[in-house]
């Protein structure tokens, strides 16, 4: 029967039927481990003389042997029924309606403990110890292995209790508890960056191989002969990344020829500037009004676009405007109505 009471050494010990506080809208006693059960329990409590300030259950599923502690903050729940904040029905693998084992008991006060967040969500908190001190506040005691729930910024994290002092369930009301931070259950490490050493010449900075120590005489091979024309390292430079990456192997500087200041400039192109050469050997007139074709000559080095153009309007087109003034002066040889006329009179 549900809601017994034992006097076993003065113990208190009862079951009850649990549900989540949900169900009595009391949905702030999920920020903590306090639960609600009869007031029945009240007054047996009272007649078996528990006078201390605080008091505290042991909570238990004896089916599944799990175990936890919590605090009472009311006595108000209907007989044989006892409400308990849903992350611990969950550490105790209880559901709806299931029996759970309430006991009285004496706790140590905690001096230190060792948290584990499940999600490495949690660091990102800017201050997660202030957060969790907020948090322990509205807790009675602690128990290892079990996982308490911190309700943040609109969002809960599940935090684990990996270590305890000085026992496996301490009480935290009025004490100087220490805490400490494991990594999270799906934090990873970032693997190591190994950088290259610098290297000289292709080769190692000391001269070393990895079959051992050689001079750099002995070990240098000759080196090959360089060519002629000058030759320019292009983006010879070393470089470094900023995410502390090796940079890529297959990148290496490229010889490219200098550039020269004089111009290649073919005979054609040449030709085209300057005109055919005239058949006499070059008089300087010819060369000056162009060696006969009516273009000037061109300096070398210099272009002029629409020049041959504007050269034959206006000087060497003089040939070609000669007859063109001849045939008008010519009169044609015949000319209409030229004939005499007679009268009848």
């Amino acid at each position: 029967m549900f809601g017994r009471f034992g006097r076993g050494g003065g113990n208190f010990v009862a079951q009850y039927r649990v549900y989540p506080v949900s169900f009595v809208d009391k949905n702030e006693a999920e920020n903590g481990d306090k639960i609600f059960i009869p007031p029945s329990a009240l007054d047996r409590l009272s007649n078996l003389m528990f006078d201390d300030p605080v008091m505290l259950f042991e909570l238990s599923n004896v089916k599944q042997k799990k175990r936890t502690h919590c605090g009472v903050l009311e006595f108000t729940a209907e007989e044989g029924v006892c409400y308990i904040p849903y992350w611990m029905m969950q550490n105790l693998l209880l559901t709806e309606g299931d029996v759970v084992k309430l006991q009285y008991t004496k706790l140590e006060k905690g001096n230190f403990v060792k948290l584990r967040p499940q999600t490495k969500d949690f660091l990102d908190i800017s201050d997660p110890k202030a957060v969790l001190e907020m948090t322990l506040r509205r807790y009675t005691c602690l128990t290892l292995d079990d996982t308490i729930m911190i309700n943040y910024n609109n969002r809960r994290y599940f935090v684990d209790i990996v270590e305890l002092k000085p026992a496996d369930a301490v009480c935290i009301l009025d004490c100087d508890l220490n805490t400490d931070f494991a990594p999270p259950l799906d934090y990873v490490e970032p693997e190591p960056v190994f950088r290259n050493p610098p290297a000289v010449n292709g080769g190692n900075i000391l001269g070393k191989e990895k079959g051992g120590a050689k001079r750099m005489d002995e070990s240098a091979e000759p080196e090959p002969a360089a060519d002629e024309g000058p030759k320019f390292l292009a983006f010879a430079g070393g470089g470094n990344r900023l995410d502390g990456k090796s940079s890529r192997p297959d990148l290496k500087p490229v010889e490219v020829d200098v550039p020269t200041t004089s111009l290649n400039i073919p005979k054609e192109f040449e030709r085209f500037i300057r005109g055919p050469k005239p058949p006499d050997g070059g008089e300087k007139k010819k060369e000056e009004d162009g060696g006969g074709t009516g273009l000037p000559r061109r300096k070398a080095g210099k272009l002029v676009f629409g020049g041959a153009r504007k050269a034959s309007a206006e000087g060497g087109g003089g040939a070609a405007a000669k007859p063109k003034e001849e045939e008008k002066k010519e009169e044609p040889k015949f000319k209409a109505f030229q004939g005499t006329g007679n009268k009848l009179r």
